[in-house]
């Protein structure tokens, strides 16, 4: 059974995942960089720099919510940098940020649907996602789709939570997450389910070899991981 985010609700994953980005659009900055002691920046600097040797010209950003992943990849000198989401507040923070810090011109904001990407194939030389991929409705569709939009010998970058193995952290992981988080979540945000969605979500969610292989299984290959901060969280990257 898929992981939601308010279990009272009859409407699907992706529905009830855009609802949830909506309602605590406007403190998600704060709060991601706050529950991660600001190590996601430096998650993301990483993962740009796995592209480097490729200097990609057009990057697609999926699950691009205020754009900080989409801004961290113009250190490679794309062209053009577009982010996709299904949260308009998302967007409309991230438009608001680009806007401010005058890069507007460089990345685009779309809305849409990281299963049914209206690109047509082969058109990006890389795509990047950086803690999305977790909320996919259906997994293995949305990286079929990142798949076939990318151009044969393009990359894909993606930043996800992973579950450390190792004592102690696994256990103060485990505590952080499922007890800490939860409560500034639901202070700062007001949504309550937001932040007991996330442990959850990291929870179900394959990392690790069971993650690269959905990647080989649609179709990328060389596919590698790169556990980052012992084990909290791991870059995935997969070539077309």
């Amino acid at each position: 059974m898929a992981v939601v985010p308010y279990k009272d609700n009859n409407e699907g994953k992706k529905e009830q995942v855009a609802s949830m980005f909506n309602n605590i659009s406007k403190k998600y900055d704060l709060l991601n960089h706050v529950l991660s002691l600001g190590i996601d920046i430096s998650w993301r600097k990483k993962a740009v720099k796995l592209l480097k040797d490729d200097a990609p010209k057009l990057i697609l950003d999926i699950a691009t919510g205020t754009g900080d992943f989409a801004i961290e990849a113009l250190a490679l000198n794309p062209d053009k940098v577009i982010g996709v989401d299904i949260s308009e507040g998302m967007l409309e923070e991230g438009r608001k940020k680009l806007k401010k810090k005058k890069l507007d011109h460089r990345i685009e904001l779309q809305l849409g649907d990281s299963e049914k990407l209206l690109f047509p194939e082969n058109k990006f030389d890389a795509v990047i996602v950086s803690f999305g991929v977790r909320n996919f409705e259906d997994l293995e569709k949305g990286l079929s789709d990142m798949y076939r939009v990318l151009k044969p010998g393009g990359k894909t970058v993606i930043v996800e939570f992973s579950k450390p193995k190792k004592f102690p952290l696994k256990q103060v992981y485990h505590l952080y997450f499922k007890y800490i988080l939860p409560k500034i979540g639901k202070l700062v945000s007001k949504d309550n389910s937001a932040y007991t969605y996330l442990p959850e979500s990291v929870q179900a969610f394959p990392d690790g070899k069971d993650f690269l292989k959905i990647l080989e299984t649609v179709g990328f290959k060389n596919t590698t991981c790169k556990p980052l901060t012992f084990g909290i969280s791991s870059i995935y990257v997969g070539e077309k």
